[in-house]
């Protein structure tokens, strides 16, 4: 364990371009994927590399916000600020100017993302342990200091969230064997928006070789007939067994939402993903509500634990889509996920960071809270911008053993 320093916060504005096509859904057209980088420096070799997701435009807002929230950390030592994480997160969040441009959501939240998940690369570096097992050593006392659980106590007090991590630790061994046997993906890329129907063939069968047995198309078209014809085509290559989830990326209104769910019923679906408004929680339960036993899966546009919270309480998500590079880093995603588990709800994260990170965190939910593996979303195309990309072969994450939290960026 090393006892190192901060020394300065420096935020970095990365940009890529993606394959024609590539990334497109019913929304957000023509994205470039970017990342608001925090660069942790230190009086050490290590620095600490966290980021926040964005589509381009907008990256280097983000990154100002970094410059001016990040400033709180400088000169701090790791294992002291580390150590009391949840009242340092709380006074960035809760920043009495800051906050009135969210509060909790926007481009402040996104840079608070970048900066919380840059500390605990850190941390974890400073330690020399990958990010999974640096949290499966924190104590559930250690691990509480880490979080801030304000406005969520109706649902999840200190105690609830302490018992929940202390009555899991007796099961802990029987879980280990994920370790080993590394942690089951889907494939994102074989049907974004815009890809033809021949497009789409060509990647379902890739991904069926590769051994993915669980693929996740882009739908919400503005002629229904295209969604139901391109749901049909996958389900009839992948066959009964395979998993299909349909994305939405909020494209529908309510009654258009339930109608397009009926006519999809009978290619069986996985899960709806973000069907309408991330916002409007009364849709989505009504929703939840019409169609069931088929479920809705959200999260990506969810913006903090409280309006989780809400979801969970409205009986409104089946699959809950945490992801620290769009919320507020680690400490949230963590936070999110003892809510999901109280609920009986599992977790599979929208993987923003392409899965680097949240490899260490799907491992993490399972061995140390008991959630249930279902598979982790794999998206490949920045794979050549990490140090160490995630490994995904025959379908299944290799568990990452660097120190860290697998964030290295080349450019950095």
């Amino acid at each position: 364990m090393s006892n190192i320093t901060i020394t300065a916060a420096v935020a970095h504005d990365q940009r890529y371009a993606l394959e024609a096509g590539a990334g497109a859904d019913s929304v957000h057209s023509d994205p470039q994927y970017s990342y608001a980088v925090t660069q942790l420096r230190s009086d050490s070799a290590h620095a600490g590399i966290g980021f926040a997701l964005t589509l381009g435009s907008g990256n280097d807002l983000v990154c100002r916000a970094i410059d001016e929230l990040a400033q709180i950390l400088v000169g701090q030592e790791i294992e002291a600020l580390m150590a009391d994480f949840g009242a340092v997160y709380a006074a960035i969040l809760e920043h009495p100017q800051y906050r009135w441009l969210g509060p909790h959501k926007g481009i402040v939240h996104l840079a608070l993302s970048s900066i919380v998940n840059a500390c605990y690369d850190l941390w974890a570096k400073a330690r020399g342990l990958p990010l999974w097992q640096l949290l499966l050593e924190l104590s559930p006392e250690q691990l509480l200091a880490t979080l801030h659980l304000r406005y969520l106590e109706d649902a999840l007090s200190a105690d609830d969230a302490l018992a929940i991590l202390k009555s899991e630790q007796a099961q802990r061994s029987s879980r280990m064997a994920i370790l080993d046997s590394g942690y089951p993906g889907y494939d994102t890329s074989i049907g974004w928006f815009h890809y033809s129907d021949d497009t789409i063939k060509e990647n379902v069968a890739r991904s069926l070789d590769r051994g993915f047995d669980a693929v996740k198309l882009k739908v919400g078209s503005a002629d229904p007939a295209r969604d139901i014809r391109r749901a049909f085509l996958v389900r009839e290559i992948v066959g009964n067994d395979a998993r299909v989830m349909l994305d939405v990326n909020q494209q529908w209104t309510l009654p258009q939402a339930i109608d397009m769910c009926g006519r999809l019923r009978a290619m069986n679906p996985y899960w709806i993903e973000e069907p309408t408004h991330p916002d409007d929680i009364l849709a989505h339960q009504t929703l939840a509500r019409a169609v069931a036993p088929l479920k809705l899966a959200l999260g990506e546009h969810v913006p903090n634990a409280i309006m989780f919270k809400n979801y969970l309480q409205a009986g409104a998500v089946g699959f809950l889509q945490a992801d620290c590079v769009r919320q507020g880093g680690v400490s949230e995603f963590i936070t999110i996920s003892l809510l999901a588990r109280k609920f009986g709800v599992p977790v599979v994260p929208h993987v923003g960071d392409m899965g680097q990170i949240h490899q260490h965190l799907a491992l993490f939910n399972h061995i140390a809270l008991g959630h249930e593996v279902i598979f982790l979303e794999y998206i490949p195309h920045l794979r050549e911008h990490f140090r160490q990309p995630a490994q995904v072969v025959d379908g299944v994450y290799a568990t990452p053993r660097e120190p860290g939290s697998s964030s290295d960026l080349i450019a950095l």
